[in-house]
């Protein structure tokens, strides 16, 4: 079947990515015309956008997001907040609050201010400027020139004498610790030392802000799930995948060059994991550990992919199973099955029965694996937040985590609308194993509706199947 066709049965027209696909096994990857007219392997994925185009729609997110703003710094008891880009360096926060376009100046600031009446003050300081900064930002200078950066903070300090100043500091998670020590002198420096005394950190207005989606943002995010998705099947199969042949290492070089070819990115290596009757598991950090890549996949291997693209500012997170038939097997061994079935309830579980807007994700842990227990099924849940960022800031549903401090008001509770990547695997003893048993991991992107969590793409509840040859 062409592959523009095959991929059109799998998802929407916004991931016919696999025109980008390359060919089978350790040969060098190849392009493949796509079928009915579609743009072929070295065009922009159909149905997203070229990068010009992108730009556009996230700076039309960019003034919803500015106006969600003063609220949220009201609300944390923030008067000012300031980012700050090093060059080579930036903060992983400012494509999100300022045009996400290049800022090669030495350091540039950016400064959010509750001006009262007057509302949400936005200054850039910056050693370049240009007009589409100057469609969201006051950037102080004289034509093109801009004002020396110490000068402006200390203007700003006295106009305002805001009563905290939040920066990125003093937070638990990577993008709420984000100022380096010689930026942190360079503010306290220019405003002074009464400034200095109101520094706090910006981590509860970082977490509220990130965490909180837009309307318009969700039908990009879907279509970056259904790319992920039809990149992850055609790597399961025997299109990239000759079993005895392939590598490890062949398929993870196969993934980042479908990547390369769909004008995406990624934000972490491409991981697979290989279960097989007659290979002792390997553990990592309690884990089902990372495949070598010179592993051989082979008749009767289990083969687990860990994989996720960057697109739009958006980040997701997949991961998904196959099965590879031995000589003379038509369909996948029961056992196998029942143990992806054991997957499915835990999902169903967490999801649909105890998942709502408003609970701790502690209470959800809990009830979701007493529910696992009393039904004799080994699970383990690490769900982390996603959507801007791959483990992003919000409630986890983790257990290393989300146990912890679950009476306290500051406990951590789901938010309505918001993104999660729902991570998590069964074990189940698989009799035609000898009784070893198979971790079925699974990981899919998914929203909270107030009738628990949604996924974005249907999930996998059949093995993906790779025929021996």
């Amino acid at each position: 079947m062409p592959i523009a066709r095959a991929v059109r049965r799998l998802v929407p027209a916004a991931a016919l990515a696999l025109a980008a696909a390359g060919c089978a096994g350790t040969r060098p990857p190849a392009a493949i015309p796509a079928a009915d007219g579609a743009p072929g392997a070295e065009g922009v994925a159909a149905g997203l956008l070229p990068l010009s185009r992108q730009i556009a729609a996230r700076e039309g997110w960019l003034a919803e997001r500015h106006a969600l703003l003063l609220g949220m710094m009201r609300r944390h008891g923030i008067a000012m907040w300031i980012l700050a880009n090093e060059e080579f360096h930036d903060d992983p926060l400012v494509q999100y609050v300022a045009p996400p376009r290049p800022y090669t100046g030495n350091r540039d600031l950016f400064v959010f201010v509750d001006d009262g009446d007057r509302g949400l003050r936005k200054v850039a300081v910056t050693g370049y400027t240009e007009d589409n900064l100057r469609r969201f930002f006051e950037a102080p200078g004289v034509g093109d020139e801009p004002v020396p950066p110490a000068r402006t903070l200390r203007e700003l300090w006295e106009r305002h004498r805001p009563q905290t100043i939040a920066l990125g500091i003093g937070g638990r998670r990577g993008q709420t610790r984000t100022l380096g020590h010689d930026a942190y002198r360079f503010i306290a420096d220019a405003m002074g030392p009464e400034a200095e005394r109101r520094f706090v950190p910006a981590a509860p207005l970082v977490e509220e802000l990130m965490d909180t989606r837009l309307p318009a943002e969700r039908p990009h995010y879907v279509a970056a799930v259904a790319v992920t998705e039809a990149i992850v099947r055609r790597a399961l199969s025997n299109d990239v995948i000759v079993p005895g042949r392939t590598t490890v290492g062949d398929v993870r070089a196969w993934l980042y060059d479908a990547l390369g070819r769909n004008n995406l990115r990624t934000w972490f290596q491409p991981d697979l994991r290989i279960q097989s009757a007659d290979r002792p598991p390997q553990s990592s950090r309690g884990f089902l550990a990372i495949a070598p890549e010179s592993t051989v996949i082979r008749p009767g291997d289990v083969v687990h992919v860990d994989f996720g693209v960057t697109y739009m500012g958006f980040d997701t997170d997949w991961q998904k199973m196959a099965y590879v038939l031995r000589p003379g097997e038509t369909e996948v061994p029961a056992g196998l099955v029942a143990a992806m079935r054991n997957t499915n309830a835990l999902q169903d579980e967490l999801m649909l029965r105890q998942a709502r807007p408003g609970r701790t994700a502690g209470e959800v842990y809990r009830a979701t694996m007493a529910a696992m227990q009393a039904r004799g099924i080994e699970a383990m849940i690490y769900s982390h937040p996603i959507g801007l960022q791959g483990h992003g800031l919000g409630a986890s549903i983790d257990f290393r985590g989300a146990v912890r401090n679950d009476s306290s008001q500051a406990a951590p509770r789901l938010r309505a609308n918001s993104w999660i990547s729902i991570e998590l695997n069964t074990a189940t003893p698989v009799p035609e194993w000898g009784g070893r048993k198979v971790f079925v991991m699974m990981e899919d992107d998914a929203e909270l509706t107030d009738a628990g969590y949604r996924f974005f793409r249907p999930r996998q509840e059949g093995w993906y199947v790779i025929r021996p040859r």
